[in-house]
This record gives structure tokens, sequence and C-alpha cells, in this order.
């Protein structure tokens, strides 16, 4: 019989944990450790409302493995959402078939446009010359019940073309937000993303938003950027973890997005 497990608090924007640099630390040996189910397991118990992974073709950090065992373990908190990010047009699509054909969880899928040597996600989709190759793919992910959203730089005129396309949501990449974040350009990388943020909800679009949020930056993000329904972060809440440990650093995410949401 699965465990049963206290509900993760309600928050306005979620908070998924990517445990893909748990995964790169683990690689480094051949020892098991540290453990990526036992991250992602830690990280739900202290409240986190999904778990993230974004397994790239040469397997650098999460494994073939990991997507299925992670998956396994998020049917033990079917009120959590796991999300698996990759291009669509390298191995992403392979996981989301298998996933289904093993009767597994998939909540979401994002599409990235990385190529397959890329160091780390560094810009979004571009319309109209990606369209024709998503369109059929968001198609056959939605037809097993799977959310999609596309990863996309903050340009509010493409929100209407990633709706005209089929997506569920964007998530906006916010690389360009947390490199201004305490410069003189702060508040106008921010606007841009907040205009954004309202286009996409113009068009009945939801929104979600990573890279580089961290515990100093989020909440104003998401004070500027309406109605923003989850934050997917890897690297800053695992550096963090090594200092606090999972579960205070959970804690401190969400209540960065706490301090987000109106009284």
């Amino acid at each position: 019989m699965a465990p049963v497990h206290a509900s993760a608090p309600r928050h306005r924007t979620a908070l998924s944990v990517n445990v893909n640099k748990v995964a790169l630390l683990r690689n480094t040996r051949h020892l098991g450790i540290p453990d990526v189910l036992r991250a992602a397991e830690l990280c739900l118990e202290a409240g986190a409302e999904g778990i993230t992974v974004h397994p790239r073709p040469d397997q650098r950090h999460i494994r073939e493995d990991d997507v299925y065992e992670l998956a396994a373990l998020m049917k033990d908190w079917p009120d959590r959402e796991f999300n698996v990010e990759g291009n669509p047009l390298q191995n992403l699509m392979e996981f989301v078939r298998n996933l289904s054909a093993r009767g597994l969880p998939l909540h979401q899928c994002t599409f990235v446009p990385d190529s397959e040597g890329q160091f780390t996600s560094d810009h979004g989709w571009s319309f109209p010359q990606h369209a024709a190759q998503l369109k059929p793919l968001i198609e056959e992910v939605q037809s097993r019940g799977v959310r999609v959203s596309l990863f996309m730089d903050p340009l509010p005129e493409s929100m209407a073309a990633a709706k005209e396309l089929g997506a569920d949501r964007v998530e906006l990449y916010t690389e360009t937000y947390a490199r201004a974040w305490g410069t003189p350009d702060k508040d106008k990388v921010l606007s841009q993303f907040a205009h954004t943020g309202r286009a996409a909800a113009a068009v009945h679009l939801g929104v979600n938003a990573g890279h580089d949020l961290n515990r100093d930056n989020l909440t104003e993000f998401l004070h500027a950027v309406p109605g923003v329904l989850e934050v997917s972060i890897g690297h800053a809440l695992i550096a963090d973890a090594l200092e606090l440990g999972y579960s205070a650093t959970v804690a401190a995410y969400l209540r960065c997005i706490d301090n987000a949401s109106p009284e």
C-alpha cells in the first residue's frame, strides 16, 4: 500500500524542484550518492508541489532510469506533479511515449529548444519557424492527457503564436531577469516579463517561469509578473540545500512564494 502523505500547502504559484544537479553530483562517482529519488522525496515531504527533470541525450545528469524511477515515486504523491523537460526533436518524445506505455504519471511536458551538446537552456522557441515541427508533437502529448508548456523568451508578441499552436502554458526563460537583478536595468527587464505575462493571460495561456530564480529574486519576480502558475527551480535550490538541507531550503522558497502573494 502506498504511504499516506500530508497534502502540500497550496500556493498561487507552485514550486517544482528540478533535481538535475543532484544527478550531476552523483554521476561524478559510482556510489549512487547523492540519491536522486531520496532528494525528490525530501523535497516533496517539505511541501514542493512538483518534481522536474531535464534528461539530455548525453545523460550527463539525469539518466534514462532516473526518469522512470522518479515517475514511479510520483505515484505515491498523487497530489503533486511530474514535469519532464527536453527537446521534442531529440529524446523527449521517447520518454513521453514510454511513460504512457508503462502507466507511469506525467503531468506536464516542457518543450525546450536545446541543441544536443548545449551547456544549459539559453533561449526559447521562435515562431513561425518552429511552428510546423511543434504542432503535431504538442497534439500527441496532449492526446496522452499531458499538459504542454513551451520554453519561451519574454516576448509579448509570441504569446498568441504559442496559444495558436495549442500550447497549454509557456515557461518564461528568466535568465535576463536574474542577470539584471540588483542592477539599474532590473525594472526595465522586469517590466518586459510583466508585459509578457499579461499578453499570455489575454489569450488564456498559462504562465510558468524558470532559470536562475533564487531566494533573492523570486519574490520580486512573482509580485511583478501576474498569474505565474509554477516556477521550476534547480541550480540555486540544490546549491542552497547543500548548506541548509532540502527541507529548510524548500520551506525558504515556499516563503518567497507566499511573500509574493496578495494579502
